[in-house]
């Protein structure tokens, strides 16, 4: 590694682009070798900065546009005697006599061009948003956010008292923040999503949740839609046109539909990129090319639950890679980069929802074999003021029993739960070690028996044959059903699509057993699945063949709305 007094001679890295990934590489690469010289390229005026924060810089919730100023040139200049270099944009790598050519973008010397030797390249280009080719969508007040100054070119228009209506398309990360912020903006604020649910990277019963509390704040939904056009007027828009032929008016439309991945520089350069559509690289961040890194949203990892490569755009494995990346490009030496479970977390007002590793749909679509068991508890103990309920699904091998991911939505205490699982997940844990977690208890932070301790017990009570769920969505008209909560709560709350369960509350079901078809196959239902587990026990000891229902009435009734 080199040092101080080192007589090598000193290497040029150049890196392109800033934010997560650049900036991390650069940085470090500075903490890991004194001498080298680190040039940082970056094709905007910024070089780092918050992009996880912009839209709530838009919605005044953070009022200060500088404190979404990561790193200003000059502090990187100052304190890391960095190189850095704002609109510089690379527009070519000559892998041969390794340089790369610049194209200045800044109004005075626009297009002006030049060429930059490297030793070690690293490329942290992102992804940009996806801008559809449709009639309308070119109007000026047709924005998307990927940068301060497209935050700068939103918040313009939404501070302007004119600016009543806002369409915003596509319900991903994106597309809620912005929502939550337009509606705290007092604007009136329209959600369009291509998918039949909010947040299409879930399992649709776990969005519901979602979808309701956005229309409690007044957003307008409409889902399972597409856009076709924007409508305009004296080159403006003025609305947009939806699949099925309804036209919504608007002032501003925000587009939020997803990111293509910035890799067409690695490609004239003849460096591979992967199925996934994102640029090959080795567990040192190398591409093909040995001398040149690849970091960020433009990069396959490995992905954890199924150890296949592919594109995850999140900032936090861009800045472990990136750091990385430095690392490696400065001394030849760093460990590997570790799989990625693609942990991330959104809020909608006062919804939160989280998710790590294998969703039940994304597993379907990747052909991998999992369970999983979904249960509703409490964020902290149920006798102390203010406990909040959330819904947690984990996702597991069915033969090891290996975690492979976790859902979660509810109000305080989402991201502490999947966080627990994320962590535990790096290590390969199965649900059986889950369940043997030793995590803090007090009654206002939580319950003895912690939400992810009670999913894990569900997994491997499922896993032991000890209990069978039904999933929540099944059709139940074939069944023997058993609903076991009282009166008063069916009463008020029936089991959707189930109008032929029999009612006998669980404390008198021993005495009430022989009112039932021990030869029918029969489905326990409760409110969210606890007292059909006491249920299918006393059943099945009593030579039932029963399943109880997955998160009781509470998931099967959210049906009602996902249909």
């Amino acid at each position: 590694m080199p040092t101080e007094n080192s007589t090598e001679q000193p290497r040029q890295i150049v890196i392109v682009g800033g934010v997560a990934g650049g900036a991390s590489a650069a940085t470090r690469a500075r903490r890991m070798n004194e001498r080298a010289e680190i040039i940082l390229l970056e094709k905007d005026p910024d070089v780092s900065f918050a992009n996880c924060g912009l839209p709530y810089h838009i919605g005044e919730e953070i009022p200060d546009r500088g404190d979404l100023l990561v790193a200003t040139p000059e502090f990187l200049r100052q304190r890391f005697r960095l190189d850095v270099r704002t609109n510089h944009e690379v527009i070519a790598i000559d892998r041969s006599l390794k340089r790369v050519q610049v194209r200045k973008t800044d109004t005075e010397r626009e297009g002006e061009t030049l060429w930059i030797d490297y030793d070690k390249l690293i490329l942290a280009p992102g992804a940009s948003p996806i801008h559809p080719n449709l009639p309308g969508c070119d109007a000026p007040n047709v924005l998307t956010l990927r940068n301060l100054v497209d935050t700068d070119r939103i918040k313009a228009y939404v501070d302007q008292a004119n600016v009543q209506r806002v369409i915003v398309v596509g319900a991903g990360y994106i597309g809620l923040e912005m929502v939550e912020q337009l509606v705290r903006r007092e604007k009136q604020t329209t959600l369009v999503e291509l998918q039949p649910h909010v947040l299409p990277l879930l399992d649709a019963e776990m969005t519901q949740p979602i979808a309701a509390e956005l229309q409690r704040q007044g957003v307008d939904l409409h889902l399972g839609v597409g856009i076709q056009g924007v409508e305009t007027s004296a080159g403006r828009a003025t609305g947009v046109t939806l699949s099925n032929g309804e036209t919504l008016a608007a002032d501003l439309v925000v587009l939020g539909i997803g990111v293509r991945p910035n890799v067409d520089l690695a490609v004239a350069a003849n460096l591979p990129v992967g199925a996934t559509g994102g640029i090959e690289v080795n567990d040192q961040m190398q591409t093909h090319d040995p001398d040149i890194y690849a970091v960020g949203d433009a990069v396959e990892y490995v992905f954890g639950p199924t150890g296949q490569r592919q594109r995850i755009a999140l900032a936090g494995p861009a800045n472990r890679a990136g750091r990385l990346a430095g690392q490696h490009a400065a001394t030849d030496q760093a460990a590997a980069m570790a799989p990625v479970q693609g942990s991330s977390v959104v809020r909608v007002f006062e919804i939160s929802a989280a998710m790590t590793g294998l969703t039940e749909k994304l597993a379907d679509r990747l052909g991998v074999a999992v369970r999983s068991v979904t249960i509703v508890a409490k964020h902290h103990a149920g006798y102390f003021p203010g406990a909040q309920a959330m819904t947690l699904k984990l996702t597991y091998d069915p033969e090891s029993g290996r975690v492979l991911g976790a859902q979660a939505v509810g109000g305080a205490g989402v991201d502490k739960r999947i966080d627990v699982i994320a962590t535990a997940m790096h290590f390969q844990a199965s649900v059986r070690q889950l369940a043997e977690l030793d995590l803090c208890y007090a009654p206002p932070f939580g319950s003895a028996k912690d939400p992810v301790h009670m999913a894990a017990f569900a997994a491997c009570n499922q896993l032991d044959g000890v209990e069978q769920f039904q999933r929540f969505d099944s059709d139940l008209s074939s069944f023997q059903v058993v609903d076991v909560r009282t009166p008063g709560e069916i009463s008020r709350v029936p089991l959707h699509d189930a109008p032929h369960a029999i009612a006998i509350p669980v404390d008198q079901l021993r005495d009430r057993i022989g009112e039932l078809d021990a030869d029918r196959p029969t489905v326990v239902s409760c409110a969210v699945g606890i007292r059909g587990h006491l249920a299918s026990r006393i059943l099945k000891q009593h030579g039932f063949q029963v399943a109880n229902l997955s998160g009781g009435a509470t998931l099967r009734n959210r049906l009602a709305n996902i249909d």
